[in-house]
């Protein structure tokens, strides 16, 4: 964990060039460990968005166990029940945002077997928060064995500093094995918070490291970590 203090309230007034579309979809299940064969479904139906070196596609995400229900495994065979309020979100280029819209609504997709019909959609801009979250962040070659906390943290630093983003406090977190096209991914969760509003802005326009189209390195808005740091 690093944690350094620091104020940073300064304005962002870059323009927002990267939105968030939000399509709403029909699908009963999925897996859980779906990145890849989303990914995969998706290009598909839309070749040209492999082009796209700024869109990514954010895995589709249930809320953790509650009313009695419990969050499977993570893994490809363990699945996922999918409310009617869940979206399917890519970030996109708002130049290419016309494209998907028009594109992606009625179309039929297939994951592992799940029928995924995908409706209408909707931009939405991306967050002026501070701190920034993302789920699953993959760092050097896929080949190599998991990462310690210590040896990723410095590679995110380090990745973070090359985008002229300064580390002031950053929170690790859990490791997760994401299936991709030729073997594991190793990705850890990452939150990042004391960033200026340019900063942010920035690093969810751009993400950080490899196979955006499965998720990865793609930052969304989170209520912070003060309290767990005075937890911990």
């Amino acid at each position: 964990m690093f944690w350094y203090e620091d104020e940073t309230t300064e304005d962002s007034n870059g323009a927002e060039e990267i939105v968030d579309i939000l399509f709403s979809i029909e699908c009963k299940r999925i897996p859980v460990d779906h990145a890849y064969l989303l990914s995969a479904a998706i290009q598909s139906a839309i070749p040209w968005i492999a082009r796209e070196p700024l869109i990514g596609i954010h895995s589709i995400h249930v809320a953790g166990s509650q009313n009695g229900w419990e969050r499977p495994e993570h893994g490809p065979d363990s699945l996922l029940m999918v409310s009617r309020r869940t979206k399917l979100c890519i970030r996109a280029p708002k130049a290419r945002a016309d494209e998907l819209l028009a594109a992606l609504p009625g179309v039929q997709l297939e994951v592992a077997g799940n029928g995924i019909a995908l409706g209408s959609g909707k931009i939405k801009p991306l967050s002026t928060e501070t701190t920034l979250f993302t789920r699953y962040l993959a760092t050097g070659a896929d080949s190599e064995p998991e990462l310690t906390e210590a040896h990723f943290l410095e590679l995110a630093a380090r990745a973070l500093t090359e985008m002229d983003i300064k580390i002031r406090k950053a929170l690790c977190g859990k490791a997760t094995r994401l299936q991709g096209p030729n073997g594991p991914i190793h990705t850890r969760s990452l939150m990042l918070s004391g960033l200026t509003k340019d900063e942010s802005m920035r690093l969810q326009q751009l993400g950080l490291g490899p196979h955006r189209l499965m998720g990865c390195g793609i930052f969304i808005p989170h209520k912070g970590i003060d309290s767990v740091k005075k937890a911990s």
